[in-house]
């Protein structure tokens, strides 16, 4: 193969002319990692970079040192299906459970990494992919809408490790990523020492197979078979696309959509009422929990199980909040304003239970903020939001009923909310609700009532 010769300076060296080296503005990767560390000793060194040609590209090479990582031989940029699996591609078996170690989570419920130790992991794992003879990237993004998106890059160390992400995440055009302000990047070191977490010195030990994610670096590392759990990949990357959604003008939020007739409906609920609710499933677009609603429409964060599904849903019929109160001081199904819209999905109460914004793992945003996003939104659009009690005197209602509480919601005559009851049981609920909330958030705004 023919190559050429890219001569590293030293720090020294580099420093006194690069006011006269031409490849100054893109040699330049960054004030964390410039290059692994064999490559930042003080002595010069030589690295070989390929010319244009299969598997090969100056530009994807250069954008990959951007990242930290150097590309020894060939870097397989956005391979079909058909092209993976010549190169060796093989079964994924899927995993579950394995730790994910967030920094800039808001929520709490996962481990914590510092600063300090994201930057050293993301160094060993840059240093480790560019030992491996062939570099496999891939680009994607999350939110099937190209205006309220987040563009992510895979780089990997394994064609098969490509495969589950390649499988959750919307296609984007080419060069896409390159030209984003704010894309993600995913690091999948499936090969390196599974002593790496120990080192680290993550605490509790990590199993050789772990995930760590950095909001501020908008980076998501996988070490080991951390890339076959598909959940705890879903997870970082809702996390790590939130922020970059919201910057972009859209609400990200952990609802699902739901398709009954012509209608568009979004649906908050917690796992278990899913997963109970098989008679549900059908009428869902996906069974993910992740949509950005915006003022054109509603997407869903991750690809759905009908591939014909337009980028863009149309604006939502209604929002369903299910709860669950098995008192009785809750209806069936109550219809809200938008005020008592926002402070239900800030609350997220579920029989004793509170889950703010229906969060369950982590993210970076706070659920005040969603909540007073949402109000806004909800008093914009005057799109009709509606609570659901999923816990009918003590019993879990199945599947169909909820599906019929939902389609009732559509009704025009619905009957009015009795939320606002006189009663002994009402007032109790109203209690708690304050109780928690005026522990958690230190001021809430007027118009958020029961």
């Amino acid at each position: 193969m023919t190559t050429f010769l890219l001569r590293t300076l030293s720090r020294s060296s580099f420093a006194t002319s690069r006011s006269r080296h031409p490849s100054y503005a893109c040699f330049r990767l960054g004030r964390t990692f410039a290059v692994p560390a064999a490559v930042a000793d003080e002595e010069a060194e030589t690295v070989m970079f390929p010319r244009e040609g299969s598997g090969v590209s100056y530009g994807l090479n250069w954008a990959l040192a951007g990242r930290g990582v150097i590309v020894k031989d060939k870097a397989y940029y956005n391979l079909k299906m058909s092209e993976l699996e010549k190169l060796g591609t093989g079964k994924i078996e899927s995993m579950s459970g394995l730790p994910l170690y967030m920094r800039g989570n808001t929520t709490g419920g996962t481990p914590d990494i510092s600063k300090v130790q994201f930057g050293k992991l993301l160094k060993q794992v840059a240093s480790h992919i560019s030992s491996v003879s062939s570099v496999f990237v891939q680009d994607g993004a999350i939110s099937s809408s190209p205006t309220f998106d987040a563009k992510v890059r895979i780089i990997s160390d394994s064609s098969s490790a490509l495969l589950p992400l390649a499988d959750i995440l919307w296609k984007t055009p080419t060069r896409a990523v390159s030209h984003d302000s704010s894309p993600l990047t995913v690091y999948i070191a499936s090969s390196i020492s599974s002593k790496t977490g120990e080192n680290i010195g993550f605490s509790p030990k990590p199993t050789t197979a772990f995930a760590a994610a950095d909001i501020e670096r908008s980076s998501l590392i996988l070490c080991g078979n951390a890339f076959a759990d598909v959940n705890i990949i879903k997870d970082a990357l809702s996390a790590l696309a939130a922020p970059i959604i919201s910057a972009r003008g859209g609400l990200p939020l952990l609802a699902r959509i739901l398709v009954s007739g012509n209608s568009v409906i979004l649906l908050f609920a917690p796992e278990d009422t899913i997963k109970s609710s098989s008679d549900l499933h059908g009428t869902l677009l996906s069974m993910d929990a992740g949509v950005v609603l915006s003022s054109h429409g509603v997407m869903p964060f991750f690809q759905t199980k009908d591939r014909t599904v337009p980028n863009v849903l149309k604006r939502p019929a209604a929002i369903i909040f299910a709860s669950a109160d098995s008192t009785g001081a809750l209806p069936s199904i109550s219809k809200l304003s938008p005020g008592q819209a926002a402070y239900h999905f800030l609350a997220g109460y579920q029989d004793g239970k509170f889950t703010p914004a229906y969060i369950k793992g982590p993210s970076p945003l706070e659920p005040l903020a969603l909540a007073n996003a949402l109000h806004s939104q909800l008093k914009d659009s005057e799109i009709p939001t509606f609570l659901i009690n999923v816990n009918d005197g003590g019993k879990h209602i199945n599947g169909k009923e909820l599906l019929k509480l939902v389609q009732s919601s559509l009704s025009a005559d619905l009957p009015k909310s009795q939320l606002g009851a006189d009663d002994a049981k009402v007032g109790e609920l109203k209690g708690k609700y304050k109780s928690f909330l005026s522990g958690r958030f230190e001021e809430l705004p007027e118009e958020f009532s029961f």
